[in-house]
């Protein structure tokens, strides 16, 4: 029966707390996930999570404070002492416990590294705290299964047996020379099919894929989506081996990636969660409405630079809301296609062609859509004059969205800006602005006046 969050279970755990009756607590949590515990955690207070991470053993709350939402875990961490929190991250791989450490003051991450007890342990931890936390070294683990090739298969399965105990899951068997260098993978099926007398340097595959310890994650998540890898050696710039990255971390990195791409859509500058406070809010969403602020003014003062037209000719007015909102719509469009496209780094051939397409396209639908507006203002308004200039109107205004829409995700991709800006209120607005004042200059051409 899937794990499920109800009132009853909340009070019932609360209860529980306030009676101090651990027992009960331990009985009703011991066969549930880390991550459904982690989530019933997200729902209590922070006093009753506290109590809960205190009580159970550090080797089920380490993979709960991973699961909890960051400002949860935060908050638990600042309740925990320096000893206790030692504790949680002997119990977690090195990428996490890095994670968790960078997330403390400067001042305690010394303190909780000072009760590790396991020194190679802090001296991992301490190495990943080095790396950019968005790249191939910020994302790694050390731990790992490496064999060297100058090994026979008996001494080769003999130390794996010693490796494999600190590594949670054995993805890949890595290959490395004397120097430590990545040569290539081990076939498990190789390697029990082998006389155990034969040498490792016989038997490896030599190609494998790896990382640069400074590649950007995004292009981690990208290399290791295209190949469909679980798991991917990390190496420097001397082709050392230094870690291993999982498909786990990769997820987190696409999570992130399309929350933050889809803010930056909606029009906020900056990550940030629901429950944060208001000022977080309106720092994050001031600057893009200040940008339709200016838009709209825009507007505004190129419709009062046709009065005399607007005056004459009243039902423009009505169609310029129309107008404006095909201009935004067509170019998010385009702009979404594009910035979809880099993302997944499978949008080919040159701008040009790019542009070529996205024009044809923009004819297409143009037509299709003038033509009806063209047959429906007719039949309203009865002047043909009036009727042509609204659909031609609208069919410029489509063709230049649709190529704004392209052209600047990929301009802006090419000055190494994400493209992702280009999406939602900049489109829009920039969109809006000259549809409106295409759409009454060619208007005007065609009334005369």
């Amino acid at each position: 029966m899937p794990f499920e969050i109800t009132n009853d279970l909340i009070k019932q755990v609360q209860l529980y707390i306030q009676q101090l009756d651990d027992n009960a607590l331990l009985q009703l949590l011991e066969d549930e996930h880390h991550a459904d515990i982690a989530e019933l955690l997200n729902e209590l207070n922070l006093n009753e999570a506290t109590y809960i991470i205190k009580l159970l053993d550090s080797e089920l709350t380490s993979d709960i404070l991973m699961d909890l939402d960051e400002d949860v875990r935060e908050k638990i961490l600042k309740k925990l002492s320096a000893k206790e929190i030692a504790e949680e991250l002997e119990e977690l791989d090195t990428d996490d416990a890095a994670d968790i450490v960078s997330e403390l003051p400067e001042e305690r991450q010394e303190r909780v590294i000072s009760h590790i007890e396991d020194e190679e342990h802090v001296k991992d931890i301490v190495e990943l705290l080095t790396y950019d936390e968005n790249s191939a070294g910020g994302l790694m683990a050390k731990e790992l299964v490496k064999v060297n090739e100058n090994w026979n298969v008996t001494r080769c399965v003999k130390e794996m047996r010693t490796q494999a105990k600190d590594v949670t899951r054995v993805h890949s068997i890595y290959v490395v020379d004397n120097e430590n260098k990545l040569k290539g993978r081990l076939s498990l099926k190789d390697l029990l099919v082998t006389s155990a007398k034969a040498h490792i340097s016989e038997i490896y595959i030599p190609k494998v894929d790896a990382v640069n310890v400074n590649e950007k994650g995004e292009e981690v998540a990208r290399i290791m989506q295209k190949y469909d890898l679980e798991a991917i050696p990390v190496t420097d710039d001397n082709e050392h081996l230094l870690g291993r990255i999982t498909i786990d971390d990769i997820v987190d990195v696409i999570k992130e990636e399309a929350e933050k791409d889809y803010q930056m859509a909606a029009g906020l500058t900056e990550d940030i969660e629901a429950d944060d406070t208001i000022f977080e809010h309106t720092r994050a969403r001031l600057p893009w409405l200040f940008l339709g602020l200016i838009g709209g003014v825009g507007a505004a003062a190129i419709m009062g630079g046709f009065e005399d037209l607007i005056s004459k000719h009243a039902i423009l007015f009505f169609f310029t809301p129309l107008i404006a909102a095909m201009a935004g719509n067509v170019g998010v469009q385009s702009s979404a296609i594009i910035v979809q496209g880099l993302a997944n780094d499978d949008l080919k051939g040159s701008i040009g062609n790019r542009l070529l397409k996205e024009f044809l396209l923009a004819i297409v639908n143009g037509i299709a859509l003038s033509i009806l507006l063209f047959a429906f203002t007719w039949l309203w308004h009865g002047e043909i004059k009036i009727s042509m200039a609204i659909s031609i109107s609208l069919f410029a205004v489509i063709i230049m969205a649709g190529i704004v829409g392209t052209f600047i995700p990929l301009f802006l991709d090419k000055r190494g800006i994400d493209p992702a800006i280009a999406t939602g209120p900049f489109i829009t607005t920039t969109n809006d602005v000259f549809g409106i004042l295409i759409y009454f200059m060619i208007a005007k051409a065609i009334l005369g006046i």
